[in-house]
Order: structure tokens, then sequence, then C-alpha cells
């Protein structure tokens, strides 16, 4: 190959370090950047310090002392119930046990398609193709995250229903959100809630916003997927075709 059809090869492969690492099955872009900035990462022996790198499949990654080789399996997915108390996180800076340290050990490498926080609980769902993950987590892929929520306090069905319209707390806008009454049992309410978005912490702070506070968390479905009788701990491989038809059609 000549230099010229060597560049043009190049030109053709390059991406941002960030997405090279997700598209490799090691974590999420935002992980990434975060590894980056906690110095775990060098390209053709240069340590880096900033995100902002173009590579090509012709650089040397390297992350944590070990070669990053592009996946060339076919791409999972993995459903898992996720038990209160683990962080959604490859490594916790506190110490604290994460989704991964609790994973089957015959698993391969695997990244969450979004998160769930330390107290929530439910569906979460795994794969080896970060391209995978990201493409899922876009609100553009319309994937509702389907959640049974208690909180604590007054509830008003009519505040609830106002949700649908969007609402903005402290200057950043939550679009539609799908919230129900389901029943009530003394101060406390079970709520059926729907997100398209899932920003960070979204329904807790929404709730909060309407005076209501979460005391448990339950995602129960994700795009065409459903928590179904899932104990806490469990993991089961999931077809990627449904998948894919919901992706296309975006009508769940």
């Amino acid at each position: 190959m000549n230099d010229k059809s060597q560049k043009e090869q190049n030109d053709k492969t390059a991406e941002r370090i960030a997405k090279f690492m997700a598209r490799a099955g090691l974590c999420s872009r935002r992980d990434a950047e975060r590894w980056i900035q906690d110095g775990r990462v060098t390209v053709n022996g240069k340590k880096l310090d900033s995100p902002a790198c173009v590579v090509t499949e012709n650089d040397r990654v390297i992350v944590d002392g070990k070669p990053v080789v592009q996946k060339t399996a076919e791409s999972r997915l993995w459903l898992y119930h996720k038990p209160a108390g683990l962080v959604t996180t490859h490594k916790d800076e506190k110490g604290r046990t994460t989704v991964f340290d609790s994973l089957p050990k015959n698993l391969p490498r695997v990244i969450s398609v979004g998160r769930l926080d330390l107290n929530s609980e439910g569906l979460l769902l795994l794969t080896n193709d970060g391209a995978l993950a990201r493409e899922m987590e876009l609100p553009s892929a319309a994937l509702p995250r389907r959640y049974r929520v208690r909180v604590f306090g007054d509830v008003s069905g009519e505040e609830l229903t106002s949700l649908a319209e969007g609402v903005t707390i402290d200057g950043l806008r939550y679009g539609k959100i799908i919230a129900e009454i389901e029943r009530k049992t003394g101060a406390n309410a079970w709520l059926n809630v729907t997100l398209f978005e899932g920003k960070n912490r979204e329904i807790r702070k929404v709730m909060n916003f309407l005076g209501l506070d979460v005391n448990r968390l339950i995602r129960v479905g994700y795009g065409p997927y459903d928590l179904g009788t899932l104990k806490p701990g469990d993991v089961v491989e999931a077809p990627l075709f449904i998948l894919k038809k919901a992706l296309r059609n975006k009508n769940l």
C-alpha cells in the first residue's frame, strides 16, 4: 500500500479515543474520559491528559498497562437484576462493591447501558459493545425506561399528569415523563413512571421538585426488555433482534 492509500485508510478509521475505547467494549465514552483524566490511558507511549485525541487502528492504545484490541466478537446483550447497594461503575474510588464485582465470572467484559444509582434496583442492561450501549442511551433512540417508584408525601395526580409536558428544574430541562398512581398505602404511594431520556437521577430530582421523597426505585423495563421474574443478582442473555427491531421502528 502506498503512502496515499495508507493515509486514506487511516482517515477512514480515525475516531476519538473515547469512542475507540467504547467500541472495544472497555467502558462507556463517559467512563473513558474519566479514565483518561485519571492517567490510565496511553497512546503510542504518551500518557493522555485529555480526551481530545484522535486515533486510528494503527495507533497503540494502552489502558491500565494492557493493549486495547478492537473486538471481533459479535455484539451481545444481557439483562441483569441489579440489587440496591451496588455502584454501577467498573472501579469505585470509595472502595464500594460494584455491579461488575458481582457478575458471574463466566461473563465476558461488559459495560452497562446507562446506570442505576446506588440505592436503585431492577433491570440493568449489559453489553460487550460500547457503540451499541451508546446508541441505546441516546435520546434520539427514544427507548422508554419504565419504573415502579415508591414515594412519601402528598401525591397529586394532576401534577403527575403535567409531567407529560416536561419540566424545568434549576435551569435543567427534563423531557416528557409519563407518571401515574398505582396505589396508595398510608403516607406512601407506588407510582408507575416512564422516562424517555434518563438524565442523571431524573426521577428522584423531579419527584423532589413535586415535594415527594423517593424511598424505593425499581426499573422494570428498558426499551423492549422487561425485568420479568429475574431475581436480584440474576443475569440472562437477551436476543438482540428484538432491540434492533425496536430501534428501527421506535414504536415500543
